[in-house]
């Protein structure tokens, strides 16, 4: 993937590869690249010059897309050839917006959100209601409820501090004679 590449080692092969005598599948080699990737970096240089080899990251609208795909299809040119012409820098990503078209159209274009999906708020009747409300009857079954739970509660602490207070009992040592 581009990314692991820095801008400058990504100037140099696109560079040797505009300069020197050697075929682009020499450079590739040289380098121990693919070489789609560095005719990629090629093309981005030659069409952009060294802005071309940065990262960059962009959200592109719905209109763009469609902009990008009826230039490919207008123009007859490759989805390698539409990328360096806009400066799309993700490998693939034009193959995908052709795909979600002719699958979906223009919606399938617009943008995703990312991240998650943001908390719905419960329906106010999955509240219990205000104690106002409630019979006097309800409110003394809660108030049971809550003192059992409470007396519970107070004795699994004394029984975990008794149990803990055990084992902190400190023991002999060895004497070492």
């Amino acid at each position: 993937m581009s990314n692991r590449y820095d801008e400058w080692f990504k100037l140099q092969v696109a560079q040797q590869c505009l300069h020197d005598d050697t075929s682009l599948r020499e450079v590739a080699r040289q380098h121990g690249l693919d070489h789609s990737l560095v005719r990629t970096w090629r093309d981005s240089y030659r069409q952009h010059g060294v802005v071309g080899l940065r990262k960059k990251y962009t959200h592109r609208s719905a209109a763009f897309k469609l902009q990008v795909l009826e230039t490919m299809w207008r123009d007859g040119l490759s989805r390698r050839q539409t990328e360096a012409l806009f400066d799309i820098r993700e490998r693939g990503v034009i193959g995908r917006w052709e795909r979600q078209y002719h699958s979906g159209g223009l919606t399938a274009l617009e943008p995703k959100r990312k991240g998650r999906h943001p908390m719905t708020k419960k329906p106010p009747s999955s509240l219990p209601p205000p104690d106002v409300e409630r019979s006097q009857e309800e409110l003394l079954k809660e108030l049971a409820y809550l003192r059992a739970e409470n007396a519970y509660l107070k004795k699994l602490d004394a029984l975990i501090r008794e149990k803990g207070a055990a084992t902190w009992v400190k023991k002999p040592r060895p004497s070492k004679d």
